[in-house]
């Protein structure tokens, strides 16, 4: 049962089933309630535009934005609205993109519901929220007078690209499932291949999974 100063959360997931499990999650909870959801990065746009949230769950993988396009318009246009990026995505992956985006806290879905709960209520109080896994990874970072790797130069959407091409999808599969076109996808590819200098698909695949950005 929920109360009238329950925290107010907005989820934005493209699959209904995962909308459903954390709307029964948070049901559970006396303080926190969903005041919204929607299925695509446009859709969650609008929602925080209507300001009935205080938190947004954001996943990063939407089928027309990606989430970290979403983040940084929702902080523009709602700057006081919480964004935590919850995501099937490792936090080696997104993590540090997400945090230096503007998100308040990235929690990997395969998380206990209780660390999703304590997530929400930390990012709603104004504090950052993350895993002590990722915790360690940005201490490790601090001082640290490191060459940064070649990926870490690309664009969020080249990025994406780049694990899309290395999990095995071919620019049609990328193309289709971001809802944009076969000549955008091969722009990216062709950015990334001369910014990381590789020259073709195998080399970033190599490349890909020698840096754990991609599963085996």
């Amino acid at each position: 049962m929920t109360t009238k100063n329950s925290i107010k959360v907005l989820i934005a997931d493209d699959h209904a089933i995962v909308r459903a499990g954390l709307k029964q999650i948070l049901a559970d909870t006396r303080d926190i309630a969903v005041a919204g959801e929607a299925e695509n990065g446009l859709d969650a746009i609008k929602l925080v535009r209507q300001g009935k949230g205080e938190v947004l769950l954001l996943d990063i993988s939407m089928p027309d934005r990606n989430g970290i396009e979403v983040l940084k318009q929702v902080r523009k246009e709602v700057p006081d609205i919480a964004v935590l990026i919850l995501t099937m995505h490792r936090e080696d992956q997104y993590a540090i993109r997400s945090l230096k985006a503007g998100a308040a806290g990235y929690l990997n879905k395969q998380s206990a519901p209780a660390e999703l709960v304590n997530a929400i209520r930390q990012v709603a109080a104004g504090r950052k929220y993350v895993s002590p896994t990722l915790a360690q990874e940005l201490a490790n970072q601090i001082n640290e007078e490191r060459e940064v790797p070649l990926h870490e130069t690309l664009s969020d959407r080249e990025f994406q690209t780049l694990t899309m091409i290395a999990s095995g999808k071919t620019v049609s599969d990328i193309a289709r499932e971001l809802v944009l076109s076969v000549k955008t996808i091969s722009m990216y590819r062709a950015r990334l291949l001369q910014k990381m200098k590789l020259r073709h698909n195998a080399e970033l695949t190599h490349y890909a999974i020698k840096n754990q950005l991609v599963e085996e």
